[in-house]
């Protein structure tokens, strides 16, 4: 029997990761937080999530003014939301809101925003192939009519969410991956919607950068995953994830072979902060560059820590997805180098692969298998 909880917003994985993120800012960082007013646009989703309990969590030490979290609810989930605005009401301000046709004008208290994320777009492939138009609109639209509206407005800093998937299908020598590969990516294809948006997305905000001298920073992940991360989601760790509370096989629509970097959404979004608060133009891989799993060594881990949290008692099987496309550009590798933003902004991902997994399947535990 798994104990229920007073709210999903209540748990003790998460709440010792806000610590654990909060301590790794330095006090430069911190500063930058203070008496500000921040702007979230995909509030909703998985980074939100994190994003979203963080700075609700240390609101009053941090002295922040005003959240304002936008969504769509297109795939975010709303239930969190309301938990989390409620429990900070004066702070704490949800609209649902279009980053493609809505005006950010229209927002109260928009036009004083100190810091900007903007993390609305589909990150999973499943969905981004359902939604493709939506998708490039909210990384390229979305984005060019935020950078319009604070083009000449004093931010301390704007985050624009790019991703690993701009790296496409690296040749080997170029794995692990740096910021300066330009990429071997598809312009025409299934995944293309999503890559070639994030592209152009760079392109614009280092256009905006250059004419307005806006700080920009840019980061891009390799493969998060843990709390938050809705099993729903239909990526890997969602997927494996879903199986281990529902009793099920670990699935695998591949031989097992494709290799990924995984990395642990608080050392993650420790990595954003510090991109997004950096003050200056620039891009970062922000994830995890060790170890290299094969999707077969990253389902054992699930099995494993599976048994010990959930009893589970399913196994690893193979199958090929009915989806024609299902493996189409998939990347065969992808890991990344580090040494940017090591150098520059001090980030040092601290949680092994074990540990995470342990930790999201033990927040799920908690939460009776939901979000």
């Amino acid at each position: 029997m798994i104990d229920a909880l007073p709210t999903k917003t209540d748990n003790r994985i998460l709440r010792e990761d806000m610590v654990a993120i909060y301590e790794k800012l330095s006090d430069q960082e911190k500063d930058k937080l203070r008496d500000s007013t921040i702007l979230l646009t995909g509030c909703g989703g998985f980074l939100g999530y994190y994003f979203m309990h963080f700075f609700a969590h240390f609101a009053e030490e941090l002295q922040i003014k005003r959240i304002i979290a936008l969504e769509n609810f297109l795939t975010g989930t709303k239930d969190w939301l309301d938990n989390l605005v409620a429990s900070k009401p004066e702070v704490i301000k949800l609209h649902e809101f279009n980053v493609i046709t809505d005006s950010v004008a229209d927002i109260p208290g928009a036009a004083e925003a100190d810091l900007v994320i903007h993390m609305a777009s589909i990150a999973s492939p499943t969905f981004y192939r359902i939604y493709p138009i939506e998708t490039v609109d909210a990384n390229i639209t979305g984005l060019r009519r935020l950078l319009d509206f604070y083009a000449e407005k004093q931010l301390r800093g704007f985050l624009f969410f790019s991703s690993s998937e701009i790296y496409g299908d690296p040749f080997p020598e170029f794995i692990p991956t740096k910021e300066e590969y330009r990429g071997n990516v598809a312009t025409i294809g299934p995944r293309a919607c999503y890559d070639e948006a994030k592209r152009f997305g760079e392109t614009l905000c280092y256009l905006f950068s250059q004419k307005y001298n806006m700080p920009i920073g840019m980061a891009r992940p390799f493969n998060n995953y843990g709390p938050g991360m809705n099993i729903n989601d239909k990526r890997l760790p969602a997927d494996f994830a879903k199986a281990v509370v529902e009793g099920r096989d670990l699935e695998i629509l591949s031989d097992g072979t494709p290799t990924r970097t995984f990395c642990y959404i608080s050392d993650a979004i420790t990595g954003y902060l510090k991109v997004l608060l950096h003050g200056e133009f620039d891009v970062f891989n922000i994830g995890m560059d060790n170890p290299e799993l094969s999707v077969r060594e990253f389902a054992e881990i699930f099995e494993r820590n599976g048994r010990e949290i959930f009893g589970y008692t399913g196994k690893i099987s193979f199958s090929v997805s009915h989806d024609k496309e299902y493996m189409t550009d998939n990347p065969n590798r992808r890991c990344p180098d580090l040494t940017k933003a090591r150098t520059i902004l001090g980030y040092d991902p601290q949680v092994r692969i074990e540990e995470g997994i342990q930790r999201y399947l033990k927040f799920l535990h908690l939460n009776n298998g939901q979000l």
